[in-house]
Order: C-alpha cells, then sequence, then structure tokens
C-alpha cells in the first residue's frame, strides 16, 4: 500500500525533528571547529529589532582631581558608553522529492486518506530521508561556517564574520555601526609578513595588545596549515626556552604533537592549543585574498566574539506545504542570526 501526502509529510517531518532536535554541534563534522565553537557558546537574544546591541565602554570619562582644604572641586556628567549594532540574517536550506524520486525508491504516493504503507516502503523511505537529512544538516553548517569566516560583501542578504570583525587592515570601515577610523579602540591587532625566525616574538607581542585593553586573554586560537607548520618549526627551534614538553613540569606552554585528533595540533600558546581550520585552505581556493588564509593565526576572546540566534528561530524544521502545480514535496531548515 502507498503512503499519501500526509503520511509522507509526517515521516519527514520526525526525521527532521530527529537530525535537528539538538544543536549541529553535538553531531557536526570536527573540520568546522570555528562554527562549533560559536554554537556551542551561542547567545540568544529577544526578536523586535533589526539589529542586535552591545553595548561598548568607550571611556572612563574620569573627573579625577586634586584639592586641599576648602577649595572647589567640580562634578561632571559622564558619557562612557557606545553601541555597537550588528544586523541578523535569515539563512535557508532544503530540499524537495518528487513523485518518480519516490517511485525509483520504491515508495509510492496516493491521494486516499486511508492509505496504508508497507513495511518495505517505510524502510525505503527512513532510507532516503535519513540520506537527505544528513546531507541537509551538513550542508547548513558548512553554509554558514563559510558565512562565519568571510567579510559579508560576497552577499547583501549575508552577515559580516571573522574577516570583517578581526580585519586583516583594521582601521578601515565601520564595523558594528561605528567607525573604526575614528575610534582607535575599536581597531584590532595584527602582524603581516611575519616570518619563522621572528613569529615567536611576533605573537609574544601579540598577545599583550590582546589582553591590554579589557584584561581578557585569548581563549581560542585558530589558525591555517601554513601558520601551523611555520609554528612548529618555530617552536622547535625555541623549545628550551618558549616551550615545555608535555607533562613535564607546570604551566608555560606546552607542545604535544602526539595529540593529532582531528583539528587539534598537539600545539599550544600560553596554554591555548593552536586548532587548525581547514576552512582556511577551502576559502584560499575560493576567494583568492590579497593575505591567504592558509597563513593566517587568529587570537579570539570567545567571550566578547559571539553568535547571536534570534530566540526560537534557530536551526527551525520546516515542511511548507505542495504547491498546486508542483508534485513535490518538500522538507527545510531555516535560522535567523547575527554576528558579533
Amino acid at each position: 500500500m502507498p503512503f499519501n501526502a500526509e503520511q509522507l509529510a509526517y515521516g519527514g517531518r520526525a526525521a527532521i525533528n530527529f537530525f535537528l532536535k539538538n544543536d549541529p554541534v553535538d553531531q557536526i563534522n570536527i573540520a568546522h571547529p570555528l562554527f562549533n565553537k560559536l554554537v556551542a557558546d551561542k547567545r540568544e537574544y529577544v526578536g523586535g529589532k533589526q539589529y542586535v546591541v552591545e553595548q561598548i565602554r568607550e571611556a572612563n570619562d574620569s573627573n579625577f582631581q586634586g584639592y586641599f582644604g576648602d577649595s572647589q572641586v567640580t562634578y561632571n556628567r559622564k558619557r562612557t558608553l557606545n553601541q555597537a549594532q550588528f544586523a541578523y540574517g535569515s539563512f535557508f536550506d532544503g530540499f524537495g522529492l518528487n513523485e518518480d524520486e519516490l517511485i525509483q525508491n520504491g515508495i509510492t504516493m496516493t491521494d486516499e486518506r486511508s492509505a496504508t504503507p508497507s513495511a518495505s516502503e517505510k524502510v525505503n523511505l527512513t532510507n532516503l530521508v535519513e540520506e537527505n537529512m544528513e546531507t541537509l544538516r551538513l550542508g547548513f553548517a558548512n553554509g554558514m561556517d563559510l558565512m562565519f569566516h568571510r567579510d559579508g560583501t560576497q552577499s547583501s542578504l549575508e552577515i559580516a564574520g571573522l574577516d570583517h570583525l578581526v580585519a586583516v587592515v583594521p582601521g578601515t570601515g565601520t564595523i558594528g555601526g561605528i567607525d573604526s577610523s575614528a575610534k582607535s579602540y575599536w581597531r584590532n591587532q595584527v602582524s603581516l609578513n611575519v616570518t619563522i625566525a621572528n613569529l615567536i616574538g611576533e605573537m609574544e607581542d601579540q598577545w599583550l595588545e590582546c589582553i591590554r585593553y579589557g584584561g581578557s586573554s585569548p581563549n581560542f586560537i585558530l589558525a591555517g596549515e601554513t601558520a601551523i607548520k611555520a609554528y612548529r618549526s618555530a617552536a622547535n627551534s625555541v623549545i628550551d626556552r618558549q616551550l615545555q614538553v608535555a607533562g613535564r613540569g607546570r604551566g608555560g606552554n606546552q607542545f604535544d604533537a602526539g595529540i593529532g585528533e582531528g583539528t587539534r595540533t598537539g600545539l599550544f600558546f600560553k596554554g591555548v592549543e593552536i586548532i587548525w581550520d581547514p576552512l582556511f585552505a577551502v576559502l584560499e581556493t575560493a576567494d583568492s585574498p590579497a593575505q591567504e588564509w592558509d597563513s593566517r593565526m587568529y587570537f579570539l576572546n570567545t567571550k566578547t566574539i559571539k553568535l547571536r540566534p534570534i530566540k526560537g528561530h534557530w536551526m527551525v524544521p520546516r515542511k511548507p506545504p505542495s504547491v498546486y502545480d508542483r508534485f513535490v514535496q518538500y522538507w527545510a531548515t531555516t535560522a535567523k542570526c547575527a554576528m558579533s
């Protein structure tokens, strides 16, 4: 016996709910470390406005002064805050199955409401839908991860990601509505044309710059293959001074090339493991940037760089109705989020 449209829709909806009932970070391929980290630390916000607003302290506006005896002192009205505004975007991925595709997989459709599918048809539907749901999940995550890396200029409908928030050329453009050329505190640090000979020194300098204001150390280091190879070479040449072999002594940096699990490198700097991001090489080929991705290494603080999904709109399973002139069943996933 065949499926009717309602039964097929229910079967597909049950499958998509199964795959999406947990965030993709719980199941996603480990080759997406930035995506995994952002999703794991995401912070929802209530919709209603076009922007995610982050409060920025740009000054203490201090009125510090000396006085003696009955000398007069003055008071001021503090103006210490600015607001950064990040627009959210809406994102979709989906697929459809027409009647011929279903027939080719041993599944028959009917308009009869009393239809009862056979055991073999149920198995065939499960196999077909599971494969489509799995690739839907993986494709959605891959597409979002690419977007989370890029600067947002690829499409007016996409949000700006890492390459915009941590710019290769800081001090140019507007980030979150704040002109970074006019606000020096709103610029990230960058070192270009680094060699193996001065790599460790540059990393030490940039680490200090990262904690100079705000006082928080980077907790996530993301790097491309070329940068990782350079650090490994530099670390080997100064291991007695800069590093310490894992398992010997306390504190400091570690060097444990024996880890090698997925995107883990076994290389540490200031106690933070350097994570390999395979997507850097993909972006290198796809975008051909002036500053190649595979040579980059990012010192990030995930307390301040956040994925901000709108509450109730993160990885939502969808089952659109069939249209009158198409004999196709549709399934989809949508999400609304910003990156700040």
